[in-house]
């Protein structure tokens, strides 16, 4: 399988910013990325993108130019910054393009997702009994999954201490302000067990890459990161989804970010022992907890004690959402999986700053999680 790399990583800032469109957000994105891979628009010669709620992908080359390249909207919910970036990495390895680029962006208005039935295969009726209502389902999911695995409470709160903690440390997050894990534990109950400041806000923000392969990586130069593997894939029967909040079947519910996790590090010759920094989806605290082992860092059950020792910190054996994830970020749906990307990218090539992962990671993880069971997952190395 070709080589492809990563030559540049672009992000906008993230969280309310009046007077910016979502179309802006991803063309800040997008400059800051061809910047970083030292190329003009004018060298890009294939494009995938996508938002929820913010427009056409392919339009933003009417500020862009006008260069007649192929431009393919995405839109698969929480994983369209990563579905783009499959479709780019597959352009490149294919043969059809030595320089591709992705792009995801969003501009959310306050207050939580609000979801159509009829848009993901639902009758009205699912609507109207509240069942889309998608806090209810993380608080259901994560709720059992204590009770199965022995994880209490105040496990929570401090996956989401860290995450404002490290949000602090990052000049492009939205929450900014550390909160105490009493703090955190003591605010409004949003769905049991999860609290409002558990939560990710619906939020704003764009992200892009640049990919290339190798023979242009080298022409570059630069400081290209190695894509070593990457790979998307939808839910199967029996597992435990948003918008489905039953379970289907026998026995444990299949984890979509088990079987694509499993297939990135296949496709990479490596394993989770090998990840020095990782992005897990934390859409939630509860989400990343149990990403921590549906991904492969850990067992079921094992994730408390990880965590109270710091191992999930910046400083600790397997430091997970470094720039404050979802839950310091908030979610720009488009735009999330290619903030992973970029995040990891920074810390490979030592630039985090006062986050910076010590010990100088060569090797990173993304994980992109969303409705109604997609994921994406990519490893990385420098």
């Amino acid at each position: 399988m070709s080589t492809v790399s990563i030559v540049g990583a672009g992000l906008s800032k993230f969280g309310r910013q009046p007077g910016k469109s979502g179309r802006q957000l991803a063309l800040d994105a997008i400059a800051s990325a061809l910047t970083d891979a030292g190329i003009a628009w004018t060298d890009v010669q294939v494009a995938f993108g996508g938002s929820d709620g913010s427009g056409l992908a392919d339009t933003l080359v009417s500020e862009l130019g006008l260069t007649g390249i192929p431009f393919t909207n995405v839109k698969n919910g929480c994983a369209t910054g990563g579905s783009a970036l499959v479709s780019a990495v597959n352009a490149i390895r294919s043969g059809a393009a030595d320089i591709a680029l992705a792009v995801g962006f969003d501009k959310h208005p306050r207050g939580a997702f609000d979801p159509a039935p009829e848009d993901w295969g639902l009758p009205v009726g699912y609507g109207e009994a509240g069942l889309m209502v998608t806090t209810q389902f993380f608080g259901i999911k994560i709720a059992r999954y204590m009770r199965e695995h022995a994880i209490s409470a105040p496990t929570l709160a401090a996956v989401a201490e860290k995450a404002y903690r490290n949000g602090s440390l990052n000049p492009n997050a939205w929450r900014r302000e550390p909160i105490s894990a009493e703090e955190i534990a003591a605010a409004d109950m949003v769905n049991d067990p999860l609290t409002r400041y558990m939560f990710c806000s619906p939020g704003e923000g764009g992200a892009a890459v640049v990919v290339a392969s190798e023979a242009a990586a080298r022409r570059l130069g630069g400081r290209p990161v190695q894509l070593r593997g990457i790979s998307a894939g939808t839910r199967r029967f029996g597992s435990f989804e948003v918008f489905g909040p039953s379970i289907q079947g026998r026995g444990t519910p299949p984890s979509v970010s088990t079987s694509t996790a499993a297939a990135a590090f296949e496709q990479a010759g490596l394993g989770p022992s090998d990840v020095d920094v990782a992005q897990l989806q934390d859409t939630e605290s509860g989400a990343e907890i149990m990403h921590m082992a549906e991904c492969g860092f850990c067992e079921h059950g094992e994730q408390e004690k990880l965590i109270v020792a710091g191992e999930t910190e910046i400083g600790g054996r397997i430091p997970i959402n470094t720039d404050g994830g979802c839950i310091a970020n908030g979610e720009p749906i488009g735009a999330s999986g290619l903030r992973q990307i970029h995040e990891i990218v920074t810390q490979l090539r030592g630039e985090a700053g006062a986050r910076q992962v010590p010990g100088h990671p060569r090797i990173g993880f993304t994980h992109v999680y969303g409705a109604p069971g997609i994921s994406a997952c990519t490893v990385l190395s420098v």
